[in-house]
């Protein structure tokens, strides 16, 4: 088992290891085995940075050779070395690490292989990045706190204010106009009757959180109307709406003044959500580390403080890699 030492290691050793580890995992020549030994024995760094890239290999789906350049300048000078003549074993570590360097591209930037998500910024009217809380006054002086990595978009034509929430969550507090205001998410409905609410997606569906006034929520075109009040929540999944019930809604609803909140919480789920706050990746690799239940109150600026805080009282390992991914075992 490798565990993470005091010796510190740069990025560009970290670049380095996860390079070499890559090329050792395809044939290389005695020459690159000899290169790399006098590399290993260089530098003390060298010895944790290539121990810190066989953890990845070991515990992740992803081969290590996905992880080989993180910089799109590097990206382009291999792209660009693909198109020169080379001999047929170099032609095929090039194109390799070429290959890697776009998936390390979108894993680095907290992105994945996610073409939806692209199209979701290309149809938005206003997007948040991770790590940031955006609020927008929209035309009717409506305001719109878009939680971390959301994106919504606008339309108030035909007599109706609609607004899609597309990705991640959005607080609204909206003005009276006499026009119906209504937000769209995965296929149902949060009709406006009052002023303050939130409306998260989730898998399949969506979370209407009210905060004061009252909200009307459809699971689908046509599903029966429930209407929430102050501090009343509703999920709804498929098409399908779950029973209405109480809950703290100034506590949920805390990540606006830059905390998140839980009650007996699996780490999954908190990792989850300090993963939208962090630009890169947080991986759990312990099954029953992700299923322990945690409470307290965190706050969502610093996804790096919070993950060392749990690893103080869980004592899990942690692991940082590139500095854009952070494996948890």
């Amino acid at each position: 088992m490798i565990h993470s030492s005091s010796i510190a290691v740069t990025p560009d050793q970290e670049q380095a290891a996860l390079a070499w580890l890559s090329l050792l995992h395809n044939q290389p020549s005695r020459g690159d085995q000899a290169r790399f030994s006098l590399w290993l024995q260089a530098d003390p760094a060298h010895v944790e940075a290539y121990a810190q890239a066989q953890v990845l290999w070991e515990l992740s789906e992803v081969p290590a050779s996905t992880l080989a350049k993180e910089e799109a300048v590097a990206l382009q000078g291999l792209l660009a070395a693909m198109d020169r003549p080379r001999p047929a074993t170099r032609w095929r570590w090039s194109a390799g690490l070429a290959m890697a360097a776009c998936l390390l591209l979108m894993v680095s930037m907290g992105l994945g292989f996610e073409p939806g998500r692209w199209l979701d910024d290309l149809g938005a009217d206003y997007v948040s990045v991770p790590g940031q809380v955006r609020t927008v006054t929209l035309a009717d002086r409506s305001e719109v706190t878009l939680d971390t990595d959301s994106a919504i978009s606008v339309d108030f034509s035909a007599g109706e204010r609609h607004v899609r929430l597309r990705r991640g969550s959005a607080f609204f507090q909206v003005t009276h106009t006499g026009e119906p205001f209504v937000v769209d998410a995965q296929g149902g409905e949060a009709r406006v009757l009052g002023t303050q609410f939130e409306v998260r997606l989730q898998p399949g569906g969506a979370r209407v959180t009210v905060l004061s006034g009252r909200v009307g929520v459809r699971a689908s075109a046509g599903a029966p109307q429930q209407i929430l009040g102050a501090n009343q929540q509703v999920a709804y999944v498929d098409g399908s709406a779950q029973p209405l019930h109480p809950v703290n809604s100034d506590q949920l609803l805390a990540w606006r003044q830059g905390w998140l909140n839980y009650s007996k919480a699996s780490v999954a789920e908190v990792v989850q959500d300090l993963g939208r706050y962090y630009p890169g990746r947080i991986l759990v690799f312990n099954d029953s580390l992700a299923a322990r239940r945690i409470s307290g109150s965190f706050p969502n600026k610093d996804p790096r403080a919070v993950l060392d805080s749990l690893q103080g009282v869980l004592g899990f390992e942690q692991h940082s890699l590139l500095g854009r991914v952070i494996v948890l075992r």
